[in-house]
């Protein structure tokens, strides 16, 4: 079993370097926005309910699936760095893996503020993503994001695991997934 976790600001191209992931591997993928997308239809993003039950249904299909014969699973999050419960997130979904052996795989993905406002807007990310269709709520959360959060490591802040930094400001999806594939050695 494989658990990877592919991490990065908003619109920089996590889910849909997952998707090309899941094209060239046997991995199966749950993109961030597949829960959010669930629960905000019901609770409102800024409610605590939602929180509890975005990382619920998290929880659950990752308990599910840590205990399945499935090859693996792709995971996209962002991750605020200066935030320890954001820390604790992140190792709380390892932790799941960790109980049964699983491989544990960082993807860390950066690019530049002109690319990732150009990829806010995307079909593909509009398709996949509703909440993301308003363009003037999404690009000011994003720029906001940016300005006050940490959402990529500082250098050997990541320890202990498969870990791979890529700046895909000029590289396309599918060429990213697949320097992750080679990188991790993993087989179609």
């Amino acid at each position: 079993m494989k658990f990877i976790l592919i991490t990065g600001p908003q619109a920089v191209g996590k889910m849909t370097v997952g998707q090309e992931l899941t094209k060239i591997t046997n991995l199966k993928l749950l993109h961030n926005h597949m829960t959010i997308e669930v629960v905000t239809k019901i609770f409102d993003y800024s409610k605590e309910i939602y929180r509890k039950l975005n990382e619920s249904f998290r929880t659950q299909i990752f308990e599910e699936f840590a205990e399945s014969d499935q090859e693996g699973i792709i995971f996209t999050t962002t991750w605020n760095f200066d935030d320890q419960e954001e820390w604790d997130r992140i190792y709380g979904y390892i932790d799941i893996f960790k109980k049964y052996n699983s491989e544990i795989y960082i993807v860390e993905l950066e690019a530049d503020l002109e690319t990732r406002l150009k990829r806010n807007k995307t079909e593909n990310r509009l398709a996949n993503k509703a909440s993301k269709r308003n363009f003037e709520w999404s690009e000011k959360d994003l720029l906001k994001s940016a300005k006050k959060y940490r959402l990529n490591s500082r250098e050997n802040e990541i320890k202990g695991y498969n870990y791979l930094r890529i700046n895909n400001t000029n590289i396309s999806a599918k060429d990213t997934a697949q320097m992750i594939k080679e990188k991790f050695k993993f087989h179609d």
